[in-house]
């Protein structure tokens, strides 16, 4: 027992050092929930925009709208006018950030696959 918990929390330390190392821009988890929400819409090929954002009650409004605000102005998030529908803006994560995130989903996938 007490190896399985000294792998767990050596697991859980590669973690948080890998995110305060390489993912500094996430500085909530409201931060987090965003960028993976507008990913999995990117991966998916599907626009997202705000409001659909806002829909989603990752908090109160006005908490979203800044917290995407620092995203944007810090290019970790795109904000681009909608083409087909120039009153809105479309989101995306930046490719730079996706290719930390890359990084951060094969250390996840490795300790979770580890013995």
């Amino acid at each position: 027992m007490t190896m399985k918990t000294l792998s767990l929390f050596g697991g859980l330390r590669k973690m948080r050092e890998f995110e305060r190392l390489q993912l500094p821009f996430i500085s909530s988890l409201i931060d987090f929930d965003i960028i993976i929400e507008i990913g999995e819409a990117q991966e998916q090929k599907k626009l997202f925009t705000p409001k659909q954002l806002f829909l989603l009650k990752l908090g109160s409004i006005s908490t979203v709208r800044r917290r995407l605000a620092r995203l944007t102005q810090t290019g970790i998030v795109a904000r681009r006018t909608n083409t087909k529908d120039q009153r809105s803006d479309v989101l995306t994560v930046a490719p730079a950030t996706m290719k930390q995130l890359e990084r951060y989903s094969v250390l996840l996938c490795g300790l979770l696959t580890a013995p």
